[in-house]
């Protein structure tokens, strides 16, 4: 059976007198891809910036593998091995796609004034970029400049990039968004590829016809509450999920 790789227990945050989120719970799973869904407010934002560490939390707990990470500074859990992109590209300017993919494998360099070892692990981290390069399909970008690419391939990279620092926990903020159609396509393949690989993925998304048919799992949100989680079939059998937070883009009506 799967291990648990993300706790969320009693999750809250207030910002003054507005509870963006309320006594969150949710687990998930090694392998396993938990899609968060909900309308604008919902608090779907907030819980992403919450596990990864860029707001603090007003109360409850959340552990990966184990061990409690509220409070730890995003570098630090990026370090534990939870990477995280961004619903806007960000690349690193004036770099090549090898060379922004190696950045994100600083999070796993460990050899320090050990020159020799430094040399081995580098040595490392290039395999493993051109692993990732021809894993997401960039392998043709490879030494282009990252100002040429076009949104899609930015994301893309932002995915590599990611990959790159070996992560457990692959936090994905609406990898949708500004795609088209192919390129859609293209991005939940390369998400099922994380997760076959034993990578836990936890996405938050607007798309549902891009999020039902690539979930294993879904949790929905209102008001910074959970009001349903499980499988995809049940949100969209679930009348008032699905006129309150699907409504016209549900899948099927």
């Amino acid at each position: 059976m799967p291990s648990v790789v993300l706790e969320v227990r009693k999750l809250t945050k207030r910002f003054g007198g507005l509870t963006a989120v309320t006594g969150l719970d949710f687990d998930v799973f090694e392998g396993e891809i938990l899609g968060v869904i909900g309308p604008n407010g919902a608090g779907k934002s907030t819980t992403f910036n919450l596990i990864a560490g860029a707001f603090p939390a007003t109360g409850g707990e959340v552990r990966f593998a184990g061990e409690p990470i509220l409070g730890l500074p995003p570098h630090k859990i990026a370090a534990r091995g939870v990477m995280r992109t961004f619903q806007h590209n960000r690349p690193f300017p004036g770099m090549t796609v090898i060379e922004n993919i190696l950045v994100g494998a600083h999070t796993r360099f460990r050899a320090g004034i050990f020159f020799g070892k430094a040399r081995d692990e580098e040595a490392q981290r290039r395999r493993r970029a051109e692993e990732l390069i021809e894993f997401v399909g960039l392998a043709d970008c490879r030494d282009a400049d990252v100002a040429t690419l076009s949104f899609g391939q930015g994301r893309l990279l932002e995915i590599a990039r990611g990959l790159a620092g070996e992560p457990r926990l692959m936090l994905f903020d609406e990898p949708a968004a500004g795609l088209t159609p192919a390129e859609l396509d293209r991005v939940s393949g390369v998400i099922r590829g994380i997760a076959a690989r034993g990578i836990a993925v936890l996405l938050i998304e607007h798309d549902m016809h891009f999020l039902l048919p690539l979930a294993h799992r879904v949790v929905v949100l209102n008001f910074g509450a959970k009001i349903a989680d499980g499988l995809p079939d049940e949100i969209r059998a679930n009348p008032a999920v699905t006129d309150a937070y699907l409504g016209s883009h549900a899948p099927g009506r």
